[in-house]
C-alpha cells in the first residue's frame, strides 16, 4: 500500500509541469487569435447540436410556410361541401315532394274507386228496376179500377165478394212487392197535396183549384220512382195555378 500511495503521488508531480506548460501557450493563442482559440474550445457536441436546432427549425418555417400556402384551399373545399349538401337537400325536397304527391294520388285513387263501388252496387239493378216500374203501375191500375162502394157495401152480392176477396188478395201483393223493392233501394213516389217539385215531378198540366195554393200537386197521373236517391222516373202531375 505504501508503494502504490509514492507511485500515484509520483505520477501526479510528472502531470503538473504538463500542465503548466500547456497554459502558457493557450494565453499566447488567445492573445494572437481570440476566435481561433473560442472555436477551439467549443465541443464538436455542442456544433452538432446547435446545427440540428438551425435544421429543426428550417424545417419548421418551411412547414409553416407551406400550411399558409395551403390555408386557401380550405375555404374552397368548404364552398364545394355546402354545395353538395345544398344539391343533396334539393335532390331530397323534390323526392319527398313526388312521394307527397304520390300518396295523395293513391288515395284520391282509392277514394274513387270506393265511391264508384258503391254506385254501381247501388244502381247495379236499375234496368232491372226500369223493366219493373211497368209491372208495378199494371197492378196498381187494376186495384184503381175497382169501385170503393162496390168493397163497402155491407149487403153484398156473391160476385161482388169475389171481387172483394180479389181486391184484398192483389193489394196484399203490391204491399209486399213494394216492401220488397223498398229494401233493395226502389221508392214509389205519389206526390198528390204536396208542393210542385220540379227535380221529382213533371207537370202535364196546370188548372185553378179555389180550395188550394199553387203549385200545389192536386192530381197524379202516373206515379214515379227513386232507386236509392236517384230519380228513376219523374211522376206526371197536374199543377194548381189559379192566377
Amino acid at each position: 500500500m505504501f508503494r502504490q500511495a509514492i507511485s500515484s503521488s509520483s505520477r501526479a508531480l510528472r502531470a503538473v509541469p504538463r500542465a503548466a506548460a500547456t497554459r502558457p501557450f493557450i494565453q499566447s493563442q488567445f492573445q494572437a487569435n481570440p476566435a481561433f482559440t473560442l472555436r477551439a474550445a467549443q465541443p464538436t457536441t455542442l456544433r452538432w447540436y446547435s446545427e440540428a436546432k438551425e435544421s429543426e427549425a428550417t424545417k419548421t418555417a418551411e412547414e409553416t410556410k407551406s400550411e399558409s400556402k395551403e390555408a386557401p384551399a380550405e375555404p374552397d373545399a368548404v364552398a364545394e361541401l355546402k354545395k353538395a349538401l345544398e344539391a343533396k337537400d334539393a335532390e331530397v325536397r323534390d323526392w319527398k315532394d313526388k312521394c307527397l304527391r304520390t300518396v295523395a294520388d293513391f288515395r284520391n285513387l282509392q277514394e274513387r274507386t270506393t265511391r264508384d263501388v258503391k254506385t254501381a252496387r247501388d244502381f247495379a239493378i236499375q234496368k232491372f228496376a226500369k223493366d219493373l216500374v211497368d209491372s208495378v203501375d199494371n197492378l196498381d191500375r187494376a186495384l184503381t179500377m175497382v169501385p170503393t162502394e162496390k168493397l163497402t157495401a155491407e149487403d153484398r152480392p156473391e160476385h161482388l165478394q169475389d171481387l172483394a176477396n180479389l181486391y184484398e188478395g192483389l193489394k196484399m201483393t203490391e204491399d209486399i212487392l213494394m216492401t220488397t223493392l223498398k229494401k233493395h233501394g226502389l221508392e214509389r213516389l205519389s206526390p198528390e197535396g204536396e208542393k210542385f217539385n220540379p227535380n221529382e215531378q213533371e207537370a202535364t198540366f196546370m188548372a185553378p183549384q179555389a180550395d188550394k195554393e199553387d203549385n200545389t200537386v192536386f192530381f197524379v197521373q202516373q206515379k214515379g220512382f227513386k232507386l236509392n236517391g236517384r230519380v228513376l222516373r219523374a211522376a206526371k202531375v197536374g199543377v194548381v195555378k189559379n192566377n
